[in-house]
């Protein structure tokens, strides 16, 4: 039987959920719609205390948290009290302020726990865009059966309707691009998807799709 801290390691390197890039723990980028599509749960929460566990070759940091809101995972978790990492940050281990600000948190659930990790979204709540911020509470949710395609040296394009193409990295690196920080795929009335960059004032029911 594996351990929980090896098994998170493992998980953590399949993961697709990416903020961070640290010395010894790469991962790819991708988009937070994405990040929010593929994990088991998604939270905003205040760290208010840490403890290391001393299961497992490194061990297992696990914080205690105060959830503010649960935006996935209700049929996993009704409430998160504590958020498992590996404890070497160079194993993606994330490190987070103790009673300082509210993080949105993504992550995994394994054997009840939920687990998280560099190669996870995490950030803290106010350096979210509103975009972002909306996007967690909903819109995301919206675009989970469409494809968000990374673009990573031109030239790029989409192979189907359900796929939008991502740009960020040519001009961004990845790192909190515009599409990243102000711009949804979500699928259009006519079955295809295309980002999606707000309500506008007069037709709430009406989708600006303009590209990016």
């Amino acid at each position: 039987m594996r351990s929980v801290p090896r098994l998170f390691v493992l998980l953590v390197l399949c993961s697709l959920h990416v903020h961070h890039i640290a010395d010894g723990c790469s991962c790819a980028p991708s988009h937070p719609q994405d990040a929010l599509c593929h994990s088991d749960v998604v939270i905003r929460a205040k760290v208010v205390g840490k403890k290391l566990l001393k299961d497992g070759p490194f061990g297992t940091m696990r914080y205690t948290i105060k959830q503010m809101k649960m935006y996935k995972g209700f049929e996993k978790l009704h409430h998160v009290q504590y958020v498992h990492t590996v404890a070497s940050e160079g194993l993606c281990g994330v490190k987070f302020d103790i009673n300082k600000y509210q993080y949105l948190i993504t992550g995994r659930v394994f054997e009840g726990k939920v687990y998280t990790g560099l190669c996870n979204f995490i950030e803290r709540w106010e350096r979210l865009s509103l975009a972002q911020k909306k996007g967690f509470n909903h819109r995301y949710q919206l675009g989970c059966g469409c494809r968000i395609k990374p673009c990573y040296y031109p030239p790029c394009m989409v192979t189907s309707k359900n796929e939008c193409l991502w740009t960020d990295m040519l001009s961004h690196f990845g790192y909190s691009g515009y599409q990243s920080r102000h711009y949804s795929c979500v699928q259009q009335k006519e079955g295809y998807c295309s980002w999606y960059r707000g309500m506008t004032s007069r037709d709430k029911t009406t989708i600006n799709a303009t590209d990016p």
